[in-house]
């Protein structure tokens, strides 16, 4: 839905009447602050990253475990896969997302568009959507809880580190991109027009860039077989993504025969002095509720269990109405689709959960737990239902409303 920009007051927020979508803030963005809290998230993540987390003490035997420590052990148990995803989500897409977010801010804040500028903003808008920070930092707790029944526990500089990340990358977060362009766009290069402006005339379809917001008419590059890019960060703009709902089936028709392995076959295998033992995504929950802590339990249940199948279930019915054109409820499949997009991270708890607990428990001839090949096909379902909410693209579900010229606002 097209709306005209308005001046909003420094609290104040622009919503969509039909969906209620946040369209843009009143407030201007801060950039000391900005600059200020990435710079302190920075600081925080190396000290996270070098420092170990936690320390276990078994009868004079210790052993330590840092979140890089941990990736290399999976590596070496030939789970490169999760080592690799393990490796994006909590290094890697956070590392980009922070480091890009202050070079920009930095120059901005010193009167002038850095290098890279549209590319490092587009940067951060990716990165954003696949850091989980805060999911592993809720699975670090939960080791903690489940270690304490084997071992002496220890909290690191790492923990601490972690839990300070979490809430700075919390503040971080809430700092919207697409404002940082607008600043950016009054100053432009030397020798470079700045953007202009003006009203879309009228019967001109607009097109929208998913990356800074910027609408523009569609100058029939689509229709002729060709692209048309955003005129002020260069991103392909589509009337809708190619091929929505056939990627989308095809994402979740894998995540769904990938959840049936993940949830039979054994997450972790636990090697000690009493023989070996096989453990599920099942048999944990029942671990921590037999052992005191329904509340752990419910947390792995809903996080490892529920949601997947929430998942597979809300994107299917999302794309079955929309193949068909339904107009039945437009606006609760939009806040449903809304929800999957956020809940589509915590999945990944579990597969923090067995990272942490494989690099701990490494007393040679005492106990040594190793990962299943359940957790690589669980790893490969969190993936592909993320996949699957980005492949689909929620205007379809506004597409046959407003072709029936029905209100919804």
């Amino acid at each position: 839905m097209l709306y005209r920009r308005r001046p909003l007051a420094p609290r104040e927020k622009a919503r969509c009447a039909r969906c209620g979508s946040v369209l843009y803030r009143g407030a201007p963005p801060n950039l000391e602050r900005i600059a200020a809290v990435t710079l302190g998230a920075i600081i925080v993540f190396l000290i996270a990253q070098f420092f170990p987390i936690v320390q276990l003490d078994v009868n004079g035997y210790t052993t330590s475990a840092t979140l890089m420590g941990a990736i290399r052990v999976l590596w070496q148990e030939n789970m490169q896969v999760v080592a690799v995803n393990v490796l994006l989500f909590t290094i890697a897409f956070p590392a980009i997302e922070l480091g890009a977010l202050l070079y920009v801010t930095l120059a901005l804040r010193a009167g002038y568009q850095p290098p890279g500028f549209h590319r490092l903003l587009r940067a951060v808008r990716k990165a954003r959507q696949w850091g989980m920070t805060e999911v592993l930092m809720i699975g670090i707790l939960i080791t903690i809880i489940k270690m304490t029944s084997l071992a002496q526990v220890e909290a690191q500089p790492g923990l601490f580190a972690f839990g300070a990340l979490t809430l700075l990358l919390t503040v971080v977060v809430s700092f919207d991109p697409r404002a940082l362009w607008l600043v950016g766009e009054r100053l432009q290069p030397p020798g470079r027009q700045p953007m202009r402006y003006k009203a879309l005339a009228a019967g001109v379809h607009p097109l929208a860039c998913h990356a800074c917001g910027l609408v523009a008419a569609d100058g029939g590059a689509h229709a002729r077989g060709g692209r048309q890019h955003c005129a002020r960060c260069g991103s392909t703009l589509h009337h809708r993504l190619p091929d929505s709902i056939n990627r989308t089936w095809a994402l979740l028709l894998g995540a769904a025969i990938l959840y049936i392995p993940a949830n039979l076959l054994p997450v972790m295998y636990t090697h000690s002095l009493f023989g070996k033992d096989d453990d599920t995504i099942i048999s944990g929950v029942v671990y921590f509720w037999n052992s005191g802590s329904p509340a752990l339990a419910a947390i792995i249940f809903i996080a490892s269990i529920v949601v997947p199948v929430a998942k597979l279930g809300a994107l299917a019915l999302l794309a079955y109405t929309s193949q068909r054109g339904s107009r039945w409820r437009p606006r609760q499949r939009t806040v449903l689709y809304r929800m999957v997009e956020f809940v589509g991270r915590w999945s990944m708890l579990d597969i923090f959960v067995i990272t942490l607990t494989v690099a701990l428990v490494r007393f040679s001839s005492l106990a040594v737990i190793t990962a299943g090949p359940g957790a690589l096909a669980f790893c490969a379902v969190v993936v592909l239902t993320m996949l699957a909410s980005l492949q689909f693209d929620p205007r379809l579900i506004w597409d046959p409303v407003q072709k029936s010229g029905e209100n919804h606002a």
